[in-house]
Order: C-alpha cells, then sequence, then structure tokens
C-alpha cells in the first residue's frame, strides 16, 4: 500500500520535473518562476501542486507516463475540466499536500461510502488535478488492481446538484472505446457515485498548505 510521501523526491526534485515536462508552459509562468515557487518548501517530501486555475486535468493527464505508455481521457468524459473542486483549496497558484494514500483500505466502496468515512478520520479526497500531479513524480502508484478514484473533483449541475459521475485513475485495458493502442496507459476516466469497485482505492490527504507562487 501507499500510505506515505516519504517517497516522493524532495519538492525542489518535483518542480524541476514540472519544469522538464513544460507545465510551466501550460501554467504560464516562466521556468523561473516555477522554481521559485517551490522554494519556500524545497526540501520537503510532500507533493507539490500547481493549482487547477493554471493547469487541467485534460493538460496534465497527457504527461503522465507509465513504462512508456502516455495517459488519456476517456472519449465519454469531453468535460473533465468541469470536474471542479469540492474541497477547500489554499488561495495560492501553488500549494503543497501533506500525508498522501492511495486508498486501498477502501477498495470496493462507493464514492457515496468513502467520503463521509475520510471525512470523519480527518482526512481530504484528493482532487483529480492533484492525482494527477502525483502520478507524474510517482507513475508507479498505479498498479493492476490497485488504482484510485478523485472524489475532491465534481461536476455541478446547473440546479447545484452533483453529477453522478466520480473520476478516477487507472490502467487501461485497451479494450472497447479505449483502443489497442492504449493498452496498459494511464486512464482518466469515471466511474458512478454509488458503486464499488475491488481495484479502485480512494486517493486521500492529511491536509494542503499554501505557498506564494512566487516564491
Amino acid at each position: 500500500m501507499v500510505t506515505s510521501t516519504s517517497a516522493l523526491p524532495n519538492i525542489r526534485t518535483q518542480a524541476e520535473t514540472l519544469v522538464a515536462l513544460g507545465v510551466h508552459d501550460l501554467a504560464g509562468w516562466t521556468a523561473r518562476a516555477l522554481l521559485d515557487a517551490a522554494e519556500p518548501a524545497r526540501d520537503r517530501h510532500a507533493l507539490f501542486v500547481i493549482g487547477p486555475d493554471l493547469v487541467s486535468a485534460a493538460m496534465l493527464a497527457p504527461l503522465v507516463e507509465l513504462r512508456g505508455k502516455r495517459g488519456f481521457v476517456v472519449t465519454d468524459m469531453s468535460d473533465v475540466d468541469a470536474f471542479e473542486a469540492v474541497v477547500e483549496l489554499p488561495h495560492t497558484a501553488a500549494y503543497v499536500v501533506d500525508g498522501l494514500d492511495r486508498g486501498d483500505d477502501m477498495a470496493n466502496w462507493s464514492p457515496n461510502e468513502a467520503g463521509p468515512a475520510l471525512a470523519a478520520a480527518q482526512r481530504t479526497p484528493l482532487t483529480l488535478g492533484e492525482g494527477l500531479q502525483w502520478l507524474l513524480h510517482r507513475p508507479d502508484v498505479l498498479e493492476r488492481g490497485r488504482c484510485f478514484m478523485t472524489i475532491g473533483s465534481r461536476r455541478r449541475l446547473p440546479d447545484g446538484s452533483l453529477d453522478a459521475r466520480t473520476p478516477a485513475i487507472w490502467i487501461s485495458n485497451g479494450t472497447g472505446r479505449d483502443g489497442p493502442a492504449h493498452r496498459n496507459a494511464p486512464k482518466v476516466g469515471w466511474c458512478w457515485a454509488g458503486n464499488r469497485h475491488t481495484w479502485l482505492g480512494f486517493a486521500s490527504a492529511a491536509g494542503r498548505r499554501p505557498l506564494d507562487p512566487l516564491g
């Protein structure tokens, strides 16, 4: 089980990885601005996150690479960027997420069951963007039969209710509309909020801390 951020590289190294991937360009920053944003926490082994106002899930998914296969978003989730945070995020462009857990102990729970349980444990579910940025540094967090949902992101309908779909990240079998070219690739998809899946846990964190985006 993946339960600790201790296996993450330090935040300075994470920032360098993001620059190498071109995330600073996606965010509208210079490489120096991104590196400077990481400086206040450079030696920590938490997750350094660029916020959703700057980089979206659709931008991040193709940057995730697992054993030579690039990530993708399923064709029936063309509205992926309409799934917004339903948890409180820091009001800074860059922030840190502590105490990551893939949530294996909640495999075969439904999102409707997992949300209250995480809240009772004083943990916060990861957003889709946070989950993808975790995988940029640790793609091996995704394993066959051990992947995760990111129920910190949901899509709100015009009447204020939540779309019944909940986002998740797992490994494609390359069947159906995914196509054989996507076999074994990291996949952003969705599951119904009331359904259970033995191979999906619920990624969560102990908390989030703000960082000044300009360092």
